[in-house]
Formats: structure tokens, sequence, C-alpha cells
């Protein structure tokens, strides 16, 4: 199992009028994990698309267990639970530092697409062998 904690403070701009974390901002915290995770292993979504791929959204999941508000500072936690076959999914789960408190919790799926034929594919062997070690 590969997994990527990485941090993010909750801007005055991501908040709603009831002063917690506008829902529609999770995903964007999803992509901050996502991306930090996939640099853990030694790539980035530059280097995945340098080599030709994309990497799209399928289907996007979000369940709200407790508000989050400006100046909090979350964890955001991704995970890939395995190596890809052909989706990739990855499950993320955002915490209050401050007490560790689960906030959202959810995934996303996506799939490897040729960039110049936007055909979907197998994970390429890049990707692959970036992330294989996590699984032995």
């Amino acid at each position: 199992m590969m997994t990527f904690r990485t941090e993010i403070r909750v801007r005055y701009a991501d908040t709603d009028q009831m002063q917690f974390v506008y829902n529609g901002k999770y995903l964007e915290y999803f992509e901050v994990g996502r991306t930090e995770l996939i640099r853990n292993s030694g790539l980035s979504y530059n280097k995945v698309e340098s080599e030709g791929y994309q990497l799209p959204l399928l289907e996007a999941h979000l369940s709200y267990v407790s508000p989050a508000f400006y100046d909090d500072i979350l964890i955001i936690e991704a995970t890939l639970n395995e190596i890809p076959k052909f989706k990739m999914k990855i499950r993320y789960k955002v915490f209050r530092k401050s007490n560790e408190e689960l906030v959202c919790e959810g995934y996303t799926e996506h799939v490897f697409v040729k960039k110049e034929t936007k055909r979907p594919g197998r994970p390429p062997k890049f990707f692959i062998d970036a992330v294989k070690d996590y699984y032995k």
C-alpha cells in the first residue's frame, strides 16, 4: 500500500457563508494529496504528461464527516491500495491536524489516457516501475 500525507492550511477563500470549508474545495484538497502521492513515488504530473499520458477523472466520491474552518491545518492522506491494472483508484482521508479528527474521506478513480489519441489504456511501465516497490 502506498500512502502519503501532506498538510494544507484552510484559506479564508476556501470557506462558505456558514464559515465551513466549501464542499467543492475537498476535491481540490484531494488533488493536492494525489499530486504529492505521485511526487513521493519519484514522478510528477509533468513527467507523466511528458511521457505522453494524462490521468482524467472518471469518478469521485466524498463523505463529509465534520466541518473544517478557516485557518485549520488539514492533513490530506492519499493512498493507492494496489498497483493499477487499468483504472487507478486513490483513497483519501482529510484530518484536522490539531486533534486528528476525520473531516472528510473519499476516493477518485482515474484512467491512463494516451495524450495524442485520448484513448484509455493500461498504466505505462514507467508508472508501474515507480510504484511497485511499495507493494512488496
